[in-house]
């Protein structure tokens, strides 16, 4: 029972902004390099775009996240782009564009070894009521988990009040994943948006409690943690109140130009891995008591 630290790869491209840019191969070494037990991969080109990673390409970025000891710890789709892939679009053919996105990004994390794909639950265009695109894309996420399922993949339902209005805060998750029912249905959530709703991070994990199943890290503005207003220390005490098991993955740094991601990422790793390895000593020495 262990808690273990990702780096997603949005700062090394493709979400919300280009550049910089490196390829997925590189971008592996790197992180694996820093110390990280995982990667968060965005499922966007350069990285893994699915209708642009060939069969013989996965194969390549398996070995490659073999060859440094590199779980994947999570996916997530991309977002940006034409298409939008907006679960709950009053365009029938974005809907179902976007469901088969999620279940070409299942295949693919399965692929690579991944067991964990994110879920964002889409936003209201207007004309369209809430009541509307809360069933359209609670209806999407029923048929994507059951793909899902086939793969052993879970899904994680994220809020993300910053970018969206659907689902907005801790309670609207929870409601989402109770509606569709499904095993493999699970909640998630980021500090970065719960410190933009000016709530108290730890409060998510007490409510969120053993249906917690991932988490994204930082800080306000998209800062490394401990780099702004919020609480870290009290977080990780909560994680291991509840015995959390799973990845942190700092989803960080990504949303301008000017940042360097190595060292956005070692900074995160250097600041979180004590604590972290504090609490994962604690949940031991609780567990053989």
């Amino acid at each position: 029972m262990t808690m273990k630290l990702s780096f997603n790869t949005w700062p090394y491209a493709s979400f919300p902004v280009w550049l910089p840019a490196y390829p997925l191969e590189e971008v592996i070494k790197r992180i694996a390099n820093i110390g990280y037990d995982g990667i968060e991969i965005g499922a966007a080109s350069p990285h893994c775009y699915p209708p642009t990673t060939t069969k013989e390409r996965r194969k390549n970025i398996k070995s490659v996240l073999e060859y440094y000891n590199l779980e994947v710890s999570s996916m997530l789709p991309g977002l940006s782009g034409g298409p939008g892939h907006n679960v709950a679009s009053p365009i029938p053919e974005e809907r179902r564009h976007t469901i088969e996105h999620y279940k070409q990004v299942v295949e693919l994390c399965a692929e690579l070894g991944g067991k964990t794909v994110l879920y964002i639950p889409g936003w209201q265009v207007f004309g369209t009521t809430r009541k509307q695109a809360w069933a359209w894309s609670c209806e999407a996420l029923s048929e994507i988990s059951k793909t899902a399922a086939d793969y052993g993949v879970t899904m994680v339902i994220e809020p993300t009040p910053f970018d969206s209005n659907l689902v907005d805060r801790c309670d609207d998750a929870i409601e989402l994943m109770q509606e569709v029912a499904e095993p493999n249905v699970k909640l998630m959530f980021d500090t970065f948006h719960a410190l933009y709703r000016k709530e108290v991070s730890s409060d998510y994990v007490y409510s969120m409690g053993e249906n917690l199943h991932h988490i994204h890290i930082s800080d306000n503005d998209r800062l490394v943690p401990g780099q702004g207003r919020g609480d870290f220390v009290s977080l990780i005490n909560a994680l291991k109140d509840i015995n959390y098991d799973g990845y942190l993955a700092m989803e960080l740094g990504f949303d301008r130009r000017d940042i360097e991601p190595d060292n956005v990422a070692r900074q995160a790793f250097e600041y979180l891995k004590p604590l972290v390895d504090e609490a994962n000593k604690s949940m031991l020495i609780k567990a053989e008591r």
